[in-house]
This record gives structure tokens, C-alpha cells and sequence, in this order.
């Protein structure tokens, strides 16, 4: 009886046949089920689903919260039905009301966002290029960080009064602390093979800056920036609570104490949109900013 002859490297599996890449048989399938199996398991890195899925859980938590107030399950004077906040945050927007205090708030944020910002990069800068700014400043703004915003109001009030100083000076508490904790730890993690070869190649503070500090330190003080802004919302909220007589705080006080509870989540939304532009602008910077990236990648 003759035999076939086989290329050379390929050995003869049982049951079944050989091909360039293996058994073809029972026992190769079992092998090629196995790594397809250890393929599909317990992972992270998978592609996300489309956006328009991602719209789904909102959309069903609405119609689920419209047939609960419709039912009378979810009483109105607890939370208003979903459509009613609809149709009152658009008079409020048609009125003019929603636009002024929209403005209000944004400017205290802006101010806050500022002087806060200005604050953080100087002592953040002071702390990553001085050993005696490092001595002498970072201990305070670690002892700043520990304190609670929140428990500032009172301190404030009697300090500053209830004019506008308090509430924008909570603002730029909020945004500093983050802010000013990752420009410090940007500065700090900068590869120090970079200053080896800023040795070697003799730059000039200035070169060293532009291509040394600020590709190495960028991307981790874009992240605070991110963080400090989101603080600053959240220090807005609480900053509007100082009898303030206008913002979106002040309307939603006014509407906690007439129990219409359409407006404060209206108000509540009008907050979240706000925060949301202001990162998708960050975002947009960042990638503009970190561009380099990409194409050196």
C-alpha cells in the first residue's frame, strides 16, 4: 500500500487531515474552538457600541418617569412629569428668564474660573521649578485641599459679606486645587531621560520649555483642567446659595420654596449643560493641543 507524501513539517493528526496551518480534523478543532473561546472571554479592550444604542437607557428611564407621574405614582408636587418640565423650561426660555440667569451664573463661573486658573498655574509653576517654592507653598495648598469647600460659607459670609466676592472666590477655591495638584504632578512626572538629552544637546531654557516641559507636562494639566472645571460647577451650586438675588441658584431656590419642582430641574439641567459645553470645549482643545501626538505615533 502506498502512502501520500506530505510537505515536509506537517505530521499526520488523528482522525483527520493536515493543511498549512495545522490539523483539520477532530482534534484541530477542538485546539482552533479553545483560542476562539479564550478569545471571547473576560476582556476590556472592546470596541464600544454604536451612539445611537447609547441613547436607549435615557430614553426608557423618560417614558418610564412619564407613565409613573401619568399613573400618579410619582406625585407632582415630588417630581414634576417630564413633559411638564419641557414645556415650563421653554417659557422660562421664551420669557427671558432662564437666558438671564444662565448668564449670571456663567459669568460668576468664568471670574472663578479665572482666578482660580491664575492662581493654580503660578503656585503650580513656583512648587515644579523651585525646591524653596516646593518648601514653602505646596504645604499650604496641601493643607487648602484638605479643608471642605463647602464649610468655607459660613467664613466667607462674615469675611466678604453676600455680595458677589464670596461666590466667585468659592468658585476659584474649587478650581485651584485640582488644577494646581496636576500641574504639579505633570511637572514632576516628565521623563528625565528628556533632561538628559536636553544636556546633550546644550538647549536653551527657552528650547527646553517648548520642547521638553510643555509636551511633557501638557497633557496631564489639560486632565486638571478638565477636573477643575467640573469643581467649578459644583462650587457654583453651592456658591449661588449665598442669598443670591439672581442665577440659576437663585431661581432655584425660589422654586424650592413655591414647591415647583419643574423649575429646580430645570434649573438642575440648565447646570449639566453648561458643564457638559465647557468640556467638550476642553476636549476640543485638548486635541488640538496634544495633535503631535498622533503624528509622531
Amino acid at each position: 500500500m502506498s502512502t501520500a507524501t506530505r510537505p515536509a513539517g506537517q505530521a499526520t493528526y488523528p482522525g483527520g487531515e493536515t493543511g498549512p496551518d495545522g490539523p483539520r480534523g477532530p482534534e484541530g478543532d477542538r485546539t482552533r474552538g479553545s483560542r476562539t473561546s479564550r478569545r471571547g472571554g473576560l476582556r476590556t479592550d472592546r470596541q464600544p457600541l454604536s451612539g445611537e444604542l447609547r441613547w436607549i437607557s435615557p430614553l426608557a428611564l423618560i417614558a418610564i418617569w412619564q407613565l409613573c407621574s401619568v399613573a400618579g405614582i410619582l406625585p407632582e408636587d415630588k417630581l414634576a412629569a417630564p413633559s411638564q418640565i419641557v414645556s415650563n423650561g421653554w417659557d422660562l426660555l421664551f420669557h427671558g428668564d432662564l437666558l438671564d440667569a444662565l448668564w449670571v451664573s456663567l459669568r460668576r463661573a468664568l471670574l472663578g474660573f479665572l482666578l482660580g486658573s491664575a492662581v493654580a498655574i503660578s503656585a503650580g509653576l513656583a512648587v515644579g521649578f523651585s525646591r524653596i517654592g516646593d518648601a514653602t507653598i505646596d504645604p499650604l495648598m496641601q493643607m487648602v485641599r484638605t479643608i471642605p469647600l463647602f464649610g468655607l460659607v459660613p467664613l466667607f459670609i462674615i469675611w466678604f459679606g453676600i455680595s458677589e466676592l464670596p461666590k466667585i472666590l468659592l468658585v476659584a477655591l474649587g478650581v485651584a486645587v485640582p488644577l494646581y495638584l496636576n500641574l504639579v504632578g505633570a511637572l514632576r512626572s516628565v521623563d528625565t531621560e528628556l533632561y538628559d538629552v536636553a544636556d546633550t544637546l546644550r538647549l536653551t531654557p527657552r528650547e527646553r520649555l517648548r520642547h521638553v516641559l510643555l509636551p511633557g507636562a501638557l497633557p496631564g494639566t489639560l486632565i486638571g483642567l478638565r477636573q477643575a472645571l467640573g469643581f467649578a460647577w459644583l462650587a457654583l451650586i453651592v456658591a449661588e446659595q449665598i442669598n443670591a438675588s439672581s442665577g440659576l441658584g437663585f431661581m432655584i431656590n425660589n422654586a424650592r420654596d413655591a414647591q415647583e419642582t419643574d423649575t429646580v430641574v430645570v434649573g438642575l439641567i440648565a447646570y449639566a449643560i453648561l458643564g457638559l459645553l465647557t468640556d467638550a470645549i476642553v476636549r476640543r482643545l485638548e486635541r488640538r493641543a496634544l495633535r503631535w501626538r498622533e503624528e509622531t505615533a
